[in-house]
């Protein structure tokens, strides 16, 4: 399996407060045990490409339900 590193960054769309949707979305990732390292305007997840994939797959939907946008750029050229 293929690692992979994501950044990833929570936007909102009319959300007053941003900290439960990407409180959220970090809980999402570290359900699937990825170790997440939280920075101030976006978050770094690494480790097996499915693995990834399937905690951003719930990220993403964590930070729609709470009217926000995820964005994310993955690479497999990262160190991790």
């Amino acid at each position: 399996m293929q690692n992979v590193t994501c950044q990833f960054s929570v936007y909102p769309l009319g959300t007053p407060d941003l900290g439960p949707a990407v409180e959220g979305a970090l809980t999402a990732v570290r359900r699937h045990g990825l170790a997440v390292e939280p920075g101030a305007m976006s978050s770094t997840v690494s480790g097996p490409s499915d693995e990834v994939f399937a905690a951003l797959r719930d990220a993403f939907e964590a930070a729609a339900s709470a009217g926000c946008v995820l964005v994310a750029t993955v690479s497999n050229a990262c160190p991790t």
